[in-house]
């Protein structure tokens, strides 16, 4: 498992402020300072493993003897009972870290199993799907490594890395296509341009203005095919809004290249892990 990056322990350190405060008064209490353990990682549930490397950042910033120990890596599905890591040391920096490790690894493993899901939705159609930025604030990094596990690519990871012109764009522009020949004439060639537009009598003007990708938002699967033929392989169509699992293949199936999913980091929901530790009081 790669080591975490400095952003990565950065986040974590935060987290652990946030729930450690002024000292873990439970710990400091009932568990003796030099008492060493082991615990295991296991997954409560059928699911796809990310965040490794969030919760190992957790528990060496607060004691960076701990021995974390991945059994698996980000990607990797695991059953009900499976083991994830285990962690070696001390019993109380392990139980004071073991809560907000968890949070990382249950949240980053729930984007990480939904987009697995839709991967398998659309298996054997020529269709990439993309995650969006959609994130929580702050954990765009983790949440967007988490898609990647889970066999989704990353569309924009900021806005500096792309040109996407949405509808409020367009509004201050006048028409999707006036705002793709404004981009083209002052933006850095070495970016993409893509826009949105929400009717299908607006793709020959951005197609013709010279625009890479063209976002088909909220449009029906009967528009999107539509759209499709009538692109006829001059630009990469896009599908975005209203598209869920229950109708995700269809979608895929209309020939469209791309299909953005915000719900998979909006909307993802929390795995269940659980931590066992085993105290080794003849140490």
């Amino acid at each position: 498992m790669q080591r975490p990056s400095g952003v990565v322990s950065d986040l974590a350190a935060r987290a652990l402020a946030e729930d450690v405060g002024g000292g873990d008064a439970t710990t400091a209490a009932v568990i003796p300072s030099d008492l060493m353990g082991r615990a295991v990682i296991r997954a409560s549930e059928p699911l796809v493993v990310a965040g490794l490397a969030a919760a190992e950042a957790v528990f060496h910033c607060l004691d960076p003897e701990l021995d974390f120990t991945p059994v698996v890596g980000d990607g990797s599905p695991v059953a009900t009972g499976d083991e994830i890591a285990t962690i070696k040391g001390s019993c109380a920096a392990i139980l004071t870290a073991e809560r907000t490790a968890l949070n990382f690894l249950q949240r980053l493993s729930g984007i990480a199993t939904g987009a697995a899901r839709a991967v398998k939705e659309v298996a054997g159609l020529p269709v990439t799907l993309l995650d969006t930025r959609k994130t929580t604030p702050g954990l765009r990094l983790l949440e967007k490594a988490a898609t990647r596990a889970g066999g989704v690519a990353n569309h924009r990871n900021g806005l500096d890395d792309g040109i996407l012109i949405k509808d409020n764009h367009v509004a201050c522009a006048g028409t999707p296509a006036a705002a793709v020949r404004r981009a083209r004439a002052t933006a850095p060639t070495d970016l993409q341009v893509e826009v949105e537009i929400d009717r299908l009598d607006d793709l020959e003007g951005v197609v013709s203005a010279g625009a890479d990708i063209v976002l088909l938002d909220n449009f029906s699967c009967e528009e999107v095919a539509e759209a499709v033929r009538r692109a006829g392989g001059r630009v990469l169509l896009e599908a975005s809004g209203g598209i869920n699992l229950d109708n995700l293949r269809s979608y895929a199936a209309t020939g469209v290249q791309r299909i953005s999913l915000g719900f998979l980091t909006h909307s993802a929901q929390a795995v269940d892990l659980t931590m066992e530790l085993e105290p080794d009081h003849d140490a």
